[in-house]
């Protein structure tokens, strides 16, 4: 249970969900982990659950749209510990009206969110927090890398909604497209450096950000519908996932988007 030990991992987005499992699951193969998020009472909270005499995880808080928050948070990184070796760049909302811990009822017409008449704050907001926020998490975690001379490991979390249209997230869709071909592209441009960038595309996923959908037996059935194996999947599965690709185990991956999703995507 030691495939992280002397490393040092940060977790955007880290306080529930997939990036809460991946905490939790990189404490406990020897990482000293970091979780960051923008909610500072809910972060030092979960920290504190999170945490054991067997797991080493702090909270710091972070606004992951803000390069300066963002500088701040990588700085007492480096600062408290000297490194960081990996990255997992989780923090993300499924809309503009998102917000983490609350659950609200979804609608049972996905035309009233057709891109055709979202307002244009909706999508820039979706895209500041699910495409800037992780193209900034990538440039600093990049940054120290190169100027500690760190072999390491970034992690961005896409979606099955990048590859596959879902009328009435177009927003969402876009912004994790985006996040698979940022993957790409500074993956090309770190390899010789021997940093590594890839995804995760999960599919549908028991999280706090599809609560609300779950909550609909309408969209329950949808869920499930499109998803071959039948399920939903667990956050613990895509944490699984997420250390295989920070693990020495997927040295040779980079540039790779891997989807956990049941069978949604296989291309």
């Amino acid at each position: 249970m030691t495939r992280l030990k002397n490393r040092v991992a940060v977790i955007t987005g880290g306080i529930s969900g997939i990036g809460r499992a991946t905490a939790e699951l990189f404490a406990d193969q020897g990482a000293q982990v970091v979780v960051a998020d923008i909610h500072a009472d809910r972060g030092i909270r979960a920290a504190r659950e999170m945490s054991s005499d067997a797991r080493n995880i702090e909270f710091i808080q972070v606004d992951v749209t803000s390069q300066e928050s963002q500088g701040i948070l990588f700085d007492e990184v480096i600062t408290r510990y000297g490194r960081v070796d990996t990255v997992v760049a989780a923090a993300g909302i499924s809309s503009a009206n998102y917000v983490s811990g609350e659950v609200s009822t979804p609608s049972e017409d996905p035309e009233e969110n057709f891109l055709y008449q979202r307002p244009l704050e909706d999508w820039h907001k979706v895209l500041q927090v699910n495409l800037t926020g992780v193209l900034l998490t990538n440039q600093l975690a990049v940054q120290h890398m190169l100027r500690l001379n760190i072999p390491g490991s970034i992690i961005n979390l896409a979606s099955i909604a990048g590859r596959r249209p879902l009328p009435g997230a177009g927003d969402y869709c876009v912004s994790k497209a985006g996040v698979i071909m940022l993957t790409q592209v500074m993956a090309a441009e770190m390899a010789a450096q021997n940093i590594r960038i890839n995804a995760i595309g999960p599919g549908f996923i028991e999280t706090p950000m599809t609560a609300s959908i779950r909550q609909s037996p309408m969209w329950q059935e949808v869920m499930i519908g499109m998803t071959p194996m039948q399920r939903l999947g667990q956050a613990s599965e895509i944490a699984e996932t997420a250390l295989f690709l920070a693990s020495d185990q997927s040295s040779y991956f980079t540039g790779e988007t891997l989807f956990p999703s049941g069978g949604m995507y296989v291309g």
